[in-house]
């Protein structure tokens, strides 16, 4: 007499007709029992390609000589990537493979296509010295992400620790649009004199460095835009958005360097209050 198996019989997966595989995800419900989820978010993850689509049309751009449509495209970008996450935590449908794919479209518009469009406006003067200045502001994006998927949930969500890599692009792309716009037939950075064009450099690798420094910066996270505020608060974002639409080039640059000084402000500021401290209560002397 043949002995049959008492465990139930397992259906197989239906395999696709598709030539791709399904993404399944593993993850964990309301009572910590892991889950597998197939497929993956549409609305969140339509934000996160029109960002990567923005930051390759900069890249395009910025290789064609269209360097004020670069600049502004980065901007876009800066705006699709603040919708991706927020439209993704208010309908609750964050998920591992949107983090990465985000940080991936992060890579290409804030890593890339500033360095691309730096490159191509002003650093090729500079021959390989303007080459070596582009790929550290690009290295120094890509490690200034990994670094930041690395600190989700072990760091204060109020700071960033170092320079937020669309802060960064907000410098570089928002100095050649800035300074492009100065003349109505554009001005391009080759054209500037040779000191600008190497402080036009320091610039590039400084931002760079700063997406890769201990120095804080606050994230703005913290902010409810779900609460009621006095009516005030409105008419001051009014006022916001007419001063920026005013003079985008410019405007926008000065915030973003005005964010981009305020943490090694901040940085020093901090160091100048614990001297004080120290030397107001100095440690005490050891006796003989």
């Amino acid at each position: 007499m043949t002995e049959h198996s008492q465990e139930p019989n397992k259906h197989p997966e239906p395999e696709s007709l598709l030539p791709i595989d399904e993404h399944v995800e593993e993850g964990q419900d309301a009572e910590g029992r892991k889950v597998r989820h197939r497929g993956i978010y549409l609305l969140p993850n339509l934000f996160t390609t029109a960002n990567l689509f923005a930051g390759f049309y900069s890249i395009i751009n910025a290789v064609n000589g269209n360097f004020y449509v670069a600049a502004a495209t980065v901007f876009v970008a800066m705006v699709l990537d603040s919708m991706d996450g927020r439209v993704a935590r208010l309908t609750n449908t964050q998920s591992a493979f949107g983090g990465e794919y985000d940080s991936l479209s992060d890579m290409v518009a804030f890593g890339l296509a500033p360095a691309i469009l730096a490159y191509q406006w002003a650093l090729l003067e500079l021959g390989n010295v303007g080459l070596t200045v582009a790929f550290i502001y690009a290295a120094c994006a890509a490690l200034r992400l990994a670094r930041f998927n690395t600190q989700i949930g072990k760091v204060d969500k109020k700071w960033f620790i170092g320079l937020a890599s669309p802060a960064a692009a907000g410098v570089v792309s928002g100095s050649v649009w800035a300074i492009w716009a100065l003349d109505e037939t554009g001005i391009r950075g080759t054209e500037l004199p040779f000191v600008l064009v190497m402080l036009f450099a320091l610039l590039v690798a400084l931002a760079g460095l700063l997406m890769v420094s201990n120095i804080k910066y606050y994230s703005f996270k913290d902010l409810d835009f779900k609460g009621r505020v006095p009516f005030f608060a409105i008419l001051v974002v009014v006022l916001v958005f007419a001063v920026v639409f005013s003079d985008p080039p410019r405007i926008l640059l000065l915030i973003f360097l005005a964010y981009a000084v305020s943490g090694p402000v901040q940085y020093l500021l901090q160091i100048r209050r614990r001297r004080r401290v120290s030397e107001s209560n100095p440690p005490p002397s050891s006796g003989e």
